[in-house]
């Protein structure tokens, strides 16, 4: 069941914040029992905070299920995966937040990842990460970003500071990895919007990651093959 929050919900600002899109479906089953049984009681903070973690760390971060596929960018099939990138996981945050009451917004940024891994570098033409995606989450009378995107198994592995959340700062990349290397450097915030700009978002990726997308989509036909072969 859906919480009310301590927002006015008679401010039209913050009214398209909570209400259910294609892409956030906060008003699908999953998606509310989701936060029901992750949020707990007490503030939108600390609703919003016991929420970031639990996206973070429930679904893997793992770059190469970036694709265009309209349904993965659906919150409800982005909980339900076995791994998600940046936007998906950012999406699902939004939509368990505005499930709980909480206004949320998807956000985009431009990064420059230094440390970008050999196997995606290969795929590139540079260190950049065009609409990189956090969640706005309108907590204490403010807007404060969130960035779910690294679990907290990935940050182990590869050294990296996981990214810590208290719902009154911003919590966005490091600029410095664990080992003191250069890590993340945000460029441009492109904004943050009620719904995701899915034509623009798309349109966008093509122009940029056009080998990406055509590499990794063999890769998972492929697999797709394979498995229906062994079956």
């Amino acid at each position: 069941m859906k919480t009310q929050g301590t927002h006015d919900r008679s401010d039209p600002s913050m009214q398209a914040a909570v209400t259910p899109t294609a892409f956030l479906d906060c008003d699908s089953r999953s998606v509310m029992d989701y936060a029901h049984d992750n949020a707990g009681s007490g503030s939108d903070r600390e609703r919003a905070v016991r929420l970031y973690y639990a996206v973070r760390d429930d679904i893997p971060y793992d770059m190469t299920t970036f694709g265009l596929d309209p349904n993965q960018f659906k919150a409800s099939n982005c909980l339900a995966a076995d791994a998600a990138f940046c936007v998906p996981k950012a999406i699902a945050l939004g939509a368990v937040a505005r499930a709980a009451g909480i206004p949320a917004r998807i956000g985009f940024a431009d990064v420059r990842n230094h440390l970008v891994s050999p196997r995606m570098a290969t795929l590139m033409d540079d260190e950049l990460f065009y609409w990189h995606a956090y969640t706005a989450l309108f907590i204490e009378g403010k807007w404060v970003k969130a960035t779910p995107a690294f679990d907290i198994g990935l940050c182990d592995r590869y050294n990296v500071l996981p990214l810590e959340f208290d719902g009154r700062e911003d919590s966005i990349f490091h600029p410095y990895d664990g080992a003191g290397r250069r890590h993340m450097e945000y460029l441009r915030y492109i904004g943050e919007f009620d719904d995701v700009p899915f034509d623009e978002f798309s349109k966008a990726m093509r122009t940029a990651y056009p080998r990406m997308l055509a590499e990794l989509e063999r890769q998972r036909a492929e697999t797709r093959e394979a498995n229906r072969k062994s079956e």
